[in-house]
């Protein structure tokens, strides 16, 4: 093919496409015209690189293609305004979304913790199972208070956040399995209902309840968000509804993995007021008080910003044109 006969026959498009692409479109025509001139040169360059895959003929029609493809797809998004997208929009959406899964978590791990302690405490001998009576009284009365204050606060800090994140992650991002949440959930109540069970046989009970309240409210509500979106991510593509499987998983799990970004943030807080507050020598009303603050902020965010966010047409998801085309059309 001769590159000069071929780029003459056909430069009259390719300039009536550089001047479309040069301005904004002024009317739907415009529009029709550039998309289907953009169609044709693509093929154009197809062609011509098929022939010499370096031409100066090549560039200039490659340098059109793309100020016209920027006139359809728009100049990327710049960072700032994809973090401010991602928090005020995003992430509360999606945990919006999950709100009364996550309380059925929530009212699940409270059931099997009660019945798990009421269980070990109404069962002779079971106590005992645990433990000596020296090692149930050291954990009670030394080990679980201790535990709060043996270690430097930045260090206890990062090791309770980095753990509690590790597990949250773990239960959104093995969610789809439909068996890890379930799994997780009684484990950790049941963890919960042995550790209240040694404490109430050593007769403090209250201490159990009162050194986890100020941190254990935001980590363990933490945990039941994590929880609700690895059900949600199984649910959509046990039941999709309208949705194909692939794309129930698909849209659903986009969604609600930003969730696991957003419970490293929260179990932040929770590992500050764990590591800082908890430890202190303060009246405890002020201690709980702080911790039901920092949980009262997470509530608001999900049920106030989510539900505005969601009302919006918000779901979580990314835009339409990162996500894609869900259905493959001719034409």
């Amino acid at each position: 093919m001769d590159l000069d006969a071929y780029a003459e026959t056909h430069r009259g498009r390719w300039d009536e496409l550089d001047r479309l692409a040069r301005r904004r479109p002024a009317s739907g025509d415009d529009v029709d015209r550039m998309l289907g001139d953009y169609q044709s040169a693509a093929t154009d360059l197809a062609r011509i690189r098929q022939v010499s895959p370096r031409s100066a003929t090549g560039d200039r029609l490659s340098l059109t293609l793309h100020r016209a493809r920027l006139r359809f797809t728009g100049t990327p998004i710049d960072p700032v305004t994809a973090v401010v997208r991602f928090f005020a929009l995003q992430l509360p959406a999606a945990l919006y979304r999950i709100r009364w899964v996550t309380i059925w978590v929530a009212v699940a791990t409270a059931l099997i913790a009660a019945i798990t302690a009421v269980w070990i405490t109404s069962t002779p001998g079971a106590v005992a199972t645990f433990g000596t009576d020296s090692a149930l009284r050291q954990y009670a009365t030394q080990d679980f208070v201790d535990y709060y204050s043996d270690h430097g606060l930045g260090a206890f800090t990062a090791q309770v956040w980095t753990n509690n994140a590790y597990i949250a992650a773990s239960m959104v991002a093995f969610g789809i399995t439909g068996l890890f949440v379930p799994y997780s959930i009684v484990q950790n109540a049941m963890s919960l209902g042995v550790s209240a069970s040694i404490m109430h046989s050593q007769g403090r009970l209250g201490d159990f309840f009162l050194y986890i309240a100020p941190h254990g409210q935001l980590e363990l509500y933490s945990i039941f968000l994590a929880g609700g979106a690895g059900l949600m991510i199984a649910w959509s593509w046990i039941a999709p509804g309208q949705r194909t499987r692939a794309q129930a998983l698909a849209e659903d799990g986009r969604a609600l993995i930003t969730v696991a970004i957003g419970l490293v943030l929260t179990l932040l807080l929770s590992g500050v007021v764990e590591g800082t507050v908890t430890r202190q020598d303060w009246p405890w009303p002020v201690k709980i008080g702080i911790g039901t603050v920092a949980l009262a902020l997470v509530l608001t965010y999900q049920w106030g910003v989510g539900g505005r966010a969601h009302r919006a047409g918000e779901r979580g998801d990314v835009d339409e044109f990162d996500r894609g085309a869900s259905e493959i059309v001719a034409g």
